[in-house]
């Protein structure tokens, strides 16, 4: 079954009056895992459980783009709910799951552009245990400058405790330029959550599905040494 983001580019395309031409249209991909067809790694998918679960809202264009890291996180964490972001129109299924008991929803968001009494640093485990209660990550995922417009203009999160993260690795995503280098991209973001709620195993599945992901997507843009393409057939890393 196509997971959230597979389904949210699904919808994304039957609205759209012209076809997405993102770079390295050209490329033979393969249509689950979005590398090109020769480099596929369908093969190597992991399969873990998570306790914690992920709300993505999603840019515009951002799920239908080759490079977007949130198909990773859907590909890991089987509760992974991903939605279009709008500024006029605010989709009920987003305020319905903020809202069920289930779930303590976390905007991850850097600090500094919040009240100091909404920030926490942590994950209260045992907290939330004792409330019954999962931790539920709002990621937002676009740009930089899209994910701080998403931000001031969702009164819906407003009233949400914001978790800052303190990432103590530059981040190592080489397939989109950001105009900030100690901005992670949207899957670090995501492994950096699952570690603070001691999801530990999705964490190291998350993080080594991304490198992954970077090495047979890099493989695309430029041809690997035989070396180098032996390896990744065989699943080891260069």
């Amino acid at each position: 079954m196509p997971h959230a983001v597979s389904r949210l580019r699904d919808q994304r395309l039957a609205r759209s009056e012209k076809p997405f031409l993102a770079r390295g249209a050209h490329l033979v991909r393969c249509p689950r895992c979005r590398v090109g067809i020769e480099y596929c790694m369908c093969a190597w998918q992991p399969k873990v459980t998570a306790q914690s679960a992920v709300c993505l809202l999603m840019y515009d264009t951002e799920p239908l783009k080759p490079t977007n890291t949130g198909w990773l996180i859907a590909d890991v964490v089987p509760d992974t709910f991903a939605f279009s972001w709008s500024r006029t129109e605010v989709d009920e299924n987003i305020l319905a799951l903020l809202a069920d008991p289930q779930w303590q929803p976390f905007v991850v968001f850097p600090e500094e552009y919040v009240p100091v009494e909404r920030v926490v640093r942590d994950v209260p485990q045992a907290q939330l245990h004792a409330a019954g209660k999962r931790p539920l990550f709002v990621v937002l995922d676009g740009t930089w400058t899209e994910a701080r417009k998403m931000f001031r203009k969702s009164a819906y999160l407003a009233h949400l405790p914001v978790l800052s993260l303190q990432p103590d690795d530059i981040s190592r995503y080489r397939l989109r330029r950001s105009t900030r280098e100690e901005h992670l991209c949207t899957a670090e973001v995501t492994a950096l959550c699952l570690h603070l709620a001691a999801d530990v195993s999705a964490a190291h599945a998350l993080e080594q599905w991304f490198a992954r992901f970077s090495r047979h997507y890099l493989a695309g843009r430029k041809p690997p040494s035989i070396a180098e393409q032996r390896a990744l057939h065989e699943g080891g890393a260069w």
